[in-house]
Order: structure tokens, then sequence, then C-alpha cells
């Protein structure tokens, strides 16, 4: 149970659902049990006057003698249909407080966990896969749901009708109550033996579908590739492989839990069989009426159910502490970019590196050696470098994605690590260079850092990136859904859109990282030229492996091996006739090559 203990202050948060709920179960027990006394009441009522009414058989005081028996029948029957519907409201009022607890903890519960995940780094992300993540928001809060509703309502309802019941058939008769007893505790052992087996199988299923969502979820959203590289039928056969794994395991489970109804109702049927074997001793003996035997029997019934519910509620506190467990490993994870002084500063755009290094924490990888810069506010630095140079981990670094392992960023002359992380990147305009839109019309992506966009704004932004008259030629406008991952938009009017959503927010500091590689020659110079007027008093970083974008910058760097090689103007690295030199030289022939293969016919 020292998991679930983490769930306490929740239970404390609601605690006045939980002693209402504590309360009327009580008074529903009580409705439960009253009913076995009436009827004991009514059948010796029954056994009582039979002799009688049958000796006046011929006279007319057996007619009148009918009418007072039967009225007091009637009596006995009335008021147990009253209690039955009583206790049918109290129960009702037992699932609106405790069931309905239950629900708002798992509310609560999924909150915290997707709000923890966000506050955690990329590489967390980067160490734990996606349906993983999903399980333990969606399954893992379900089953933890389950002890806080379900579990402790049972649990209640097992220990307080066995206090109330106990003594009451104690008192009737000690002989009996320990012969009808007897049964039970091995139906709650067997039931708790089967639940053991069910929840290691259950464990193996979850374990199987999780790595079957997994696997479908990488299907659809690479499904392009799939299409592309003709390779349907060998994921659907991967698919047919995975799904037999769940179907035997599945049937495994489904042989299993048939044993649950049969070891119920045999070991039900020991314990009525014993009472009423039991039961006739006392009657023929004198010690016990019949009705007592009918009683006991009411008895027997009402404690199979909470008793047979306690190997299944115990199965479900274990399922919930595996759960809990699950879930407290990644609320025990702390993020480590966390803000020193807090500082909400109002950003002018000066940026320092002084002697940045940086390791991937997960792979170990160094990305950045000895990196030194400075940008004044309103300048702009290119930054050109081969796959795999450490370019994008400059971007990650000045968004404070991860903090450098040595050296210093500086914003304004200011460590990075002192900005509140909010304010720091609500000035911070990124173009990814893998770009993801949401499933969502295009303006809301393009509008989704404004706090609240208007059509002005998104218009301009989609102006500036070229990709307005694009939007327009949709038949739907700004309002186009996009799909999942913006699957129905083309790779060059993806990353437009991603350039319109970073400049519609009007950062201080705008980051490009290499966000025009999917557009051709003509819509880079396009977007070029209109970036030159977002430019304009805003310090931007380009981060490309082409030439034509990093030109536009007053200042380039050239980054190899994660180090700087070469830095100056455009026109100063060119006269130097080194690293940049070459790639700009390449380039160049590259699309005269691509420009006259289109001017042939």
């Amino acid at each position: 149970m020292k998991e679930l203990l983490y769930l306490n202050k929740y239970l404390i948060k609601y605690k006045w659902r939980l002693i209402w709920g504590t309360v009327f179960v009580l008074i529903s027990n009580v409705f439960q049990i009253w009913p076995a006394q009436l009827v004991r009441h009514s059948i010796d009522l029954v056994v009582d006057n039979i002799k009688v009414y049958r000796s006046l058989d011929g006279s007319l005081l057996q007619t009148d003698y009918f009418g007072i028996f039967s009225h007091g029948i009637l009596v006995y029957a009335l008021l147990i249909l009253m209690m039955a519907l009583l206790r049918g409201v109290f129960l009702y009022f037992v699932r609106q407080t405790l069931i309905v607890m239950s629900r708002l903890v798992e509310y609560d519960l999924k909150n915290e966990i997707f709000e923890h995940y966000q506050s955690l780094p990329l590489s967390f992300y980067r160490r734990n896969n996606t349906g993983d993540l999903m399980n333990r928001i969606s399954e893992d809060v379900g089953r933890v749901r389950m002890y806080v509703g379900p579990s402790i309502m049972y649990g209640l309802q097992l220990v307080s009708l066995f206090a109330m019941l106990v003594p009451v058939m104690y008192g009737v008769s000690p002989t009996l109550t320990i012969y009808a007893l007897l049964p039970l505790p091995f139906l709650s052992v067997g039931i708790f033996y089967v639940n053991t087996i069910i929840e290691k199988r259950s464990e193996e299923i979850q374990q199987s579908q999780s790595r079957l969502s997994t696997f479908v979820q990488e299907a659809f959203s690479g499904i392009r590739v799939l299409k592309s590289f003709a390779r349907e039928s060998e994921s659907a056969a991967s698919f047919a492989k995975e799904s037999e794994a769940y179907k035997h395991q599945s049937i495994r489970l489904t042989k299993v839990d048939a044993l649950f109804y049969p070891i119920v109702l045999s070991l039900v049927g020991m314990s009525i069989v014993l009472t009423v074997y039991v039961g006739s001793v006392e009657v023929i003996n004198g010690s016990l009426s019949i009705g007592n035997i009918a009683e006991f029997i009411i008895y027997v019934n009402i404690l199979t159910w909470p008793v047979t519910l306690l190997g299944w509620t115990t199965s479900q506190v274990k399922r919930a502490e595996a759960s809990q467990k699950r879930i407290n490993e990644f609320l025990k994870q702390k993020t480590n970019i966390v803000s020193q002084k807090n500082k909400e500063h109002e950003i002018a755009g000066a940026i320092t590196f002084a002697d940045v290094c940086f390791t991937y924490p997960d792979t170990g990888i160094q990305a950045l050696k000895n990196i030194s810069f400075a940008l004044n506010p309103g300048e702009s630095l290119g930054i050109i470098g081969t796959t795999g140079s450490g370019k994008s981990t400059l971007a990650s670094l000045i968004s404070r994605l991860y903090d450098a392992n040595s050296g210093e960023i500086c914003i304004d002359s200011i460590p990075i690590q002192d900005y509140n992380l909010v304010s720091l990147r609500r000035q911070v305009g990124v173009v990814p260079q893998d770009v993801f839109l949401f499933s969502d019309t295009i303006f809301n992506n393009i509008g989704f850092g404004l706090t609240e966009p208007n059509e002005a704004q998104i218009n301009l932004a989609a102006k500036n990136a070229d990709v307005y008259d694009t939007i327009q030629a949709f038949p739907q406008g700004f309002a186009t859904r996009v799909g999942e991952r913006g699957i129905t938009l083309s790779g060059g009017q993806k990353q437009r859109v991603s350039i319109a959503r970073a400049i519609a927010r009007e950062p201080k500091i705008l980051i490009l990282d290499d966000s025009l590689s999917a557009v051709d020659t003509k819509t880079e110079n396009n977007i070029l030229n209109s970036l030159k007027k977002i430019m304009t008093g805003r310090t931007t970083i380009i981060i490309s492996h082409r030439v034509s974008s990093a030109k536009l910058a007053s200042q380039i760097l050239v980054i190899d091996e994660g180090m700087i090689v070469e830095e100056g103007t455009h026109e100063s690295l060119l006269a130097k006739g080194g690293t940049y030199k070459g790639l700009f030289e390449k380039q160049m022939l590259a699309e005269e090559v691509e420009t006259k293969s289109e001017d042939i016919p």
C-alpha cells in the first residue's frame, strides 16, 4: 500500500464525500439486514398459525382467522418491500458519493500527470516512448480509480456488514453461525487465488495492448512512408502477429476467468447446505425455528457477495498499487530546467555565448565544444554547417530546452538560467526543423502562440511567410483543417505555416532552424525578401545548410563537429576561401544545374 499513500491527499480533499459515503453504506446495510428478520417472523407466523387455521376447517371462524392471518403477512411483505426500496435509495447515495469521488480523483490525477509531463525536459521524451506515456495517463489511472472508488466502497461494505451482521447471527445461534460462515474464508481465498492469476495475465495483456497501440500509432503516423515503399502487406502481417499474441493472451485469461463463478456457486451452495442441515438439527432439538433457517440462508447470501468481492478487491488494490508505482516513477522525475531568479524581463535581443559546451544526457554525444559569439539587439546571425554539426542544438539552448554543461549563455547580459521560463519562451519564436502542425484549422495553427489571435495578425503573418495566396486557394481558406501532424499539406506548405506561426507572435528573438529546407528556390527567395522586413529591429538566427538562406544575416558562423571553424560576413568568408566558400560554390553549381534542367523542354 506504500505507493497508494500518494493518493491520500485526494482522499483528504474529498473527505466529506468519503465520510458521507461511509454513512450511507452503514444505513444501506441496516436496510439489508432487517428484511431477513422480517422473513423469519413471517415464516414463523405461518408455521405457528397454520395448525390453528386447519383446526377451524369448515367453521365460520376460519374465514375471519384467515383475514387476520393474511393481514399480518401483507404487513410483513410491505415492510420488506419498503426496506428494499430504502436500501436502493441509499445505495444510490453511496455511488453518488464514493464512485463520483473516484471520478473526481481520476480527473485531478490525469490533470496532474499531464501538467507534470509538460514540465519535464526534452531528454525525458527522448528516453520514453509515446505509447508508454499514454498508457500511464489512461490505463494506469483507470486502475487507480478502481481502488479509490469500487475497492473502497466494497471494502467499507464488507467490514461494516460483518461488524453488524455476525453479532446478530451469533445472538440467534452460535453453532449455526460457525457452520454458515465456515465455507466463506475458502471462498475468499479461492477468489483471491483466481484473481492473482487473472491479474498476472491481465498485465501481460496490458503490455501486449501497449505494443499494439504503439505499432498502430506509428503505422498511421507514417502512412506516407508505408505507401511510398509499398509495405502495406508487411505492415498488415506485423499487425496480425501482434494481434495473434494479444488473442492468445486474452484466451488464456478467459480460461482462468471461467473459474470465477463455479467457485462462487459451489462454495455458496456448500454454505447453504450446511445451514439447512445444521439448522434442521437445531429445529428438531427445539432450539431454533424454521424461520431461523430461512433467516440464516438470507444472511449467507447477504455475506456471499462482499466475501466474493474481498478477493476481487484485494486483486484490484494490487493492480492499483502496481499502476500507481508506474505513475509515481514519472511524477518523481523532476526537470532540471528551472529558473534561478524567476526574472520577467522585456527582452531587447542581445545574445552572448561564452565557451559553451553541451553533451546530450541520454546519448552522451557531445554536440557543442567551446562555442563563443555575441549578437547585439536587432542583428542577425547565420549558422551554417552539415547535418549533425550542432546547429539545431544552439536553437535548443537559446530557447532553454536544454541547459549547457559548461560556459555561459546570456540574453541582454542576464544569465539565461535567471529568466522565468514562460516569460523567456514567449519572447522567442522558433521555427523547428521538424515541423509539427496540430490537427486543427490553419488559422488556429498560425495563431497557436497568441493569447487572442485576430484575423489581421494571422493574415499578415501568412503574407510574410509567403503562404497567404496558397491558403486562400483552398476551398475553406484559413478554416481548412490540416489533419494529423498537418498530413494534408505538402512539406513546403507546412514549413511556411510554421514560419507564419512563429512570426505571428512578434517575438524579440526569431530562430529559423533550417525552416526553408522543404521549399523551392523561388519560394525561398520570396520568403527571404519578406524576412528582410520581419528581421528589422528583431534579433534573428538563421540556421541552415543552405548558404542562400544564411547570407541574409549580418554575421555568419560555420560550424563543424560542434566547433566554430569560420566566422564573419558573407563577403569576408568568401574572401577567405575556406569551408564557407566551398559550400557556396557547390550549392551555386547545384542550383545552376537545376535551373538548366527546368529549361530543357
